[in-house]
């Protein structure tokens, strides 16, 4: 294919999935920010007024970037996953199969479409958190890369969820039973700092831990762990689950339901 027609491509398929979250924005954009905004009541002027300062700042303002953090992840994730399983349960994905498009630009659409819903999620969030909350941002391009590459990195992870899923059921166990507790788990709400040395080992190996510290680093310019460490684990893990995905693309395995 010639580059302008891989562009067309493409561009439809982003087109495509912008206008699939917008168009039923009551229940892909507003869900989130409700339960974020929930989070920060609760969290954030209820109990963080009792819990008092963390990491030098107040409880409201640590966590902020944690739950912004978190709306991106899950967003960017359940956008793709959904978006392509019904493609699979409808047998439209046949019909890119045989086109002559790219496996690669056909996933290169479906991802950027889950960053974009993360993104715009990640941001009407922010807006809410900025009525609670004052928030300066101390490294705008630590925060604006780790965010992309974050919601690059679960947008994948929901693409191959769904390659994987026969059911409907089957997209929903991973963000149940591996992705939420991942997140909470990942100094979302508390500082690794505050545990044993024991327990502050075992989050290193939360690979959330490092997204969320790195954006936590350059909201607010603290961190509990090396930001360095974070870019380069994301961007390893990128490489490694683009290329499982366009290896089971190619050779069509559970494409086709």
């Amino acid at each position: 294919m010639s580059p302008q027609l891989i562009w067309t491509s493409f561009s439809t398929i982003l087109r495509r999935e912008v206008r699939r979250f917008t168009r039923i924005w009551p229940q892909t954009l507003v869900p989130p920010v409700i339960t974020m905004s929930l989070y920060f009541v609760i969290f954030g002027a209820l109990i963080g007024s009792r819990i008092g300062d963390m990491g030098g700042f107040s409880y409201m303002e640590f966590v902020v970037p944690g739950l912004i953090m978190m709306a991106v992840i899950t967003n960017s994730y359940a956008n793709v996953v959904s978006s392509f399983y019904s493609a699979k349960f409808q047998r439209n994905v046949e019909e890119l199969l045989v086109s002559p498009t790219p496996n690669w630009v056909v996933m290169a659409g479906y991802v950027l479409g889950g960053v974009a819903r993360g993104l715009i999620v990640g941001f009407i969030v922010t807006l809410i958190a900025l009525i609670f909350t004052s928030l300066s941002v101390q490294h705008i391009g630590v925060t604006i890369l780790i965010v992309f590459l974050t919601s690059v990195l679960f947008s994948l992870a929901g693409f191959i969820n769904a390659i994987f899923a026969n059911s409907f059921d089957d997209i929903s166990i991973i963000p149940t039973f591996v992705l939420t507790p991942l997140t909470y788990l990942g100094g979302v709400f508390y500082s690794i700092e505050l545990l044993s040395p024991f327990w502050q080992g075992l989050s290193k190996l939360n690979p959330i831990l490092y997204m969320v510290n790195a954006f936590r680093y350059g909201v607010l310019g603290v961190s509990d762990i090396h930001v360095g460490w974070a870019f380069a684990g994301v961007l390893v893990f990128i490489t490694l689950l683009s290329g499982w995905a366009l290896h089971l693309m190619k050779h069509g395995k559970r494409l086709r339901h």
